[in-house]
């Protein structure tokens, strides 16, 4: 392949250049406790899901065949379509194969060039993409800045339509957006407010559907993303929202249109695992319960971390061969734990971003926050 040697010898470069800021990647499977997954509530292996999933193959086979608008929807699509809506609070849902699919397919359906699209300084990267892919124009605000905001979308009455994108629970830094400021603020200029739920969905609010739920904000969301591949155990996403703009999905989402539709047994798979969140709300409690107490074990180590009380905690580290250094120093240990470094975070804020789930209890949390404080003493 001599006509690639250019080509080559460019990507080599870069990947010489990656390696020597700390940045190279690698594919490793599972070891030790785990602090670095979204399956919060351990459904992934739960055995009622294990079997449900198990006993849908046999129902339905191992793949769809087709997208969901030719020969791959099944009924069981629409079931628990209309389950998870329900448990949403929303009139309708439509079920993707993947969160990156569903912010996609809702942003470049809904979005046109002459809109105007706000959005979070640290939003997921499936969320940037999907705006950018818009051609409409970006407003990028500093991080969770109602003010900021409000003083923006008001600079901007005269666009054909605007939009507020967030993330209810921020992936990378554990924060709440202040969906209720945002809610009121969207109401108050006829900004249509698109709330990314995945990490919080399964986890918050009487129902465990989400922040949106928790903060009391449903009927001031336009749209909300629910990843199924985190606390629920599966993988695909629900988008969630009124009849008229589900409708508009299933004729306009090109990820839906012309992608293979999941195979149906996730549907049955998912419809347990909405059975079991129903079932066992103790398991959220305990989630946060964890988070509590593995944030306090931290901070009793000296170890600085955020004044959030999510699942989701971050260990700033700065510089990324510092945090690959402490993620080897801690897999050492046992601990499943994974170094986070530009781009997917801010440069000069490597971290390890630990995930507590159900499993990790009070025993765990001081045994891995003696090990940190250790390692990084001896850093």
């Amino acid at each position: 392949m001599e006509h690639l040697e250019a080509l080559r010898r460019r990507v080599l470069q870069r990947l010489v250049e990656w390696e020597a800021a700390g940045l190279t990647r690698s594919l490793r499977p599972p070891s030790g406790i785990d602090l670095s997954s979204n399956d919060y509530l351990g459904l992934a292996t739960h055995p009622r899901l294990v079997r449900r999933l198990a006993e849908a193959v046999g129902v339905y086979g191992c793949g769809a065949t087709a997208s969901r608008l030719l020969r791959g929807h099944r009924d069981i699509f629409t079931r628990v379509e209309r389950r998870f809506a329900a448990w949403k609070g929303t009139e309708a849902a439509l079920y993707f194969g993947s969160g990156y699919a569903a912010n996609l397919g809702v942003l470049t359906t809904f979005v046109e060039p002459d809109d105007v699209v706000f959005s979070d300084e640290r939003n997921h990267a499936s969320l940037i993409d999907g705006i950018r892919l818009t051609r409409a124009r970006r407003i990028i605000f500093p991080h969770c800045d109602v003010e900021a905001l409000a003083r923006m979308i008001r600079q901007e009455s005269g666009a054909s339509q605007r939009f507020l994108v967030t993330e209810s629970l921020f992936s990378m830094d554990g924060d709440r957006a202040p969906l209720r400021e945002y809610a009121a603020l969207c109401r108050e200029t006829n900004t249509a407010l698109i709330v990314d739920e995945a990490h919080a969905v399964g986890i918050y609010g009487e129902r465990g559907s989400g922040l949106i739920e928790e903060m009391g904000v449903a009927d001031g969301v336009f749209l909300s993303i629910n990843t199924a591949g985190k606390a629920l155990g599966v993988c695909g996403a629900f988008v969630a929202g009124p009849t008229w703009a589900i409708e508009y999905l299933i004729q306009r989402a090109r990820t839906l249109i012309f992608s293979t539709a999941p195979p149906p047994a996730l549907a049955a798979a998912l419809d347990e695992a909405l059975t079991i969140l129903a079932e066992e709300p103790e398991r959220r409690a305990r989630v946060r319960e964890n988070a509590r107490r593995f944030r306090e074990r931290l901070a009793e180590a000296g170890i600085a971390v955020p004044a959030e009380e999510t699942q989701i905690v971050p260990v700033i580290l700065g510089e990324s061969s510092r945090a690959v250094a402490v993620a080897a120093a801690l897999q050492q240990e046992g601990f499943d734990v994974r170094a986070i470094r530009p781009p997917t975070v801010p440069a000069g804020t490597a971290r390890l971003r630990l995930s507590v789930n159900v499993h990790v209890d009070e025993a765990i949390a001081e045994r891995f926050a003696t090990a940190l404080a250790r390692i990084l003493r001896s850093l």
